[in-house]
C-alpha cells in the first residue's frame, strides 16, 4: 500500500495535485497519508494529511502548509483558477493502523485487531509492545473465569499477513489505578489543521472542465 493511501488515483485532477504535493511533503521530512479533496460550493477543499516518527506538531502543520501552498501556487497557470481552501493535518486517533509505520508510532498502545488466518480471525485486544519485520506483538490479556484472579497479559506475535487493521483505544486512567499508562490529550493525535480560506489555485474539475 502506498504512502497516500487516500488519494484517488483514478481522478486525474487528484493524482496529478498529488504528483506535486508528494515531493514536497517527503523533502520536509513527513509521509503523506492522506489526500482527499471536496467539493464545496463554488471551491473545494484540499485535505492533506501528514505524519512522520516524532509526530506532528502545530508548527509542523504550519510549515507543511507554507510548502504545499507555494507548490499549487507555482502551478497555478497550469491549474487553472478554481477557488480552494487548503487543509493540512495530522491523522486522528481514529485513523486505522494500515501500516507498519503505522503500528510502530502507536507502540505502547492499546488496540483492538481482527488476527489470524483467512475465514478463521479472532478479534483481540492488546498492547503493542514491537513491531518487527515479522509481525506485531501484542501483550493480550489472558483469558479467565469471571472473578478469578487476573492473569499477567500474554505477548503474542501476529505475523503481518495475519494483521488486519488495527484501531487505537483511547484509555482513560481511574484514580489509583496504575495498571496502565494513562494516554494523556498531547498523545492522542488531533485533527489540528492550518486553513488557508479563498485561494485561487487548484484546478479540482476534470480536464474537460467538468465540476467533481
Amino acid at each position: 500500500m502506498s504512502a497516500s493511501r487516500g488519494i484517488q488515483r483514478s481522478d486525474p485532477a487528484t493524482a496529478r495535485l498529488a504528483g506535486w504535493i508528494e515531493p514536497v511533503v517527503a523533502d520536509a521530512g513527513y509521509d503523506l497519508e492522506e489526500l482527499v479533496v471536496t467539493p464545496a460550493g463554488r471551491r473545494s477543499v484540499v485535505r492533506v494529511v501528514v505524519d512522520r516518527d516524532a509526530g506532528v506538531t502545530l508548527d509542523d502543520i504550519a510549515e507543511v502548509s507554507r510548502a504545499v501552498s507555494e507548490v499549487l501556487d507555482r502551478n497555478d497557470d497550469g491549474m487553472g483558477r478554481t477557488p480552494y481552501v487548503l487543509e493540512v493535518t495530522s491523522p486522528g486517533v481514529d485513523r486505522p493502523l494500515t501500516e507498519a509505520r503505522h503500528w510502530r508510532r502507536n507502540t505502547g498502545r492499546l488496540v483492538a485487531v481482527a488476527a489470524g488466518p483467512a475465514g478463521t480471525t479472532e478479534q483481540l485486544t492488546g498492547r503493542i509492545t514491537a513491531v518487527e519485520d515479522s509481525g506485531v506483538t501484542l501483550a493480550v490479556e489472558a483469558k479467565g473465569k469471571p472473578g478469578a484472579k487476573k492473569r499477567p497479559p500474554e505477548p503474542r506475535l501476529v505475523p503481518w499477513a495475519e494483521l488486519g487493521a488495527g484501531r487505537v483505544q483511547v484509555e482513560f486512567t481511574r484514580a489509583g489505578d496504575n495498571d496502565h499508562d494513562e494516554i494523556a490529550d498531547d498523545d492522542i493525535a488531533q485533527d489540528d489543521a492550518a486553513e488557508f480560506g479563498n485561494l485561487d489555485g487548484a484546478e479540482l474539475a476534470d480536464d474537460d472542465g467538468g465540476d467533481k
